[in-house]
């Protein structure tokens, strides 16, 4: 699954550690969504839609 994580947490300037504690997991986490390495959760999903107003749509989509 593809992902804008690291462009949307640049459009911000947050550092990979910001975006972990504001979705209460590891900065590992972040850095392993980022690269396509884990797909996260539906509920980390929701989280992570949240913190960035934007629908999961906008933010993941299929390989």
């Amino acid at each position: 699954m593809k992902n804008r994580l690291k462009v949307l947490r640049a459009e911000r300037d947050w550092s990979q550690q910001d975006l972990a504690d504001a979705l209460a997991v590891s900065r590992q986490s972040v850095n392993a969504i980022e690269t396509g390495k884990y797909d996260p959760s539906l509920p980390l999903a929701f989280r992570i839609s949240d913190v960035f107003e934007m629908p999961i749509e906008a933010i993941f989509s299929r390989d």
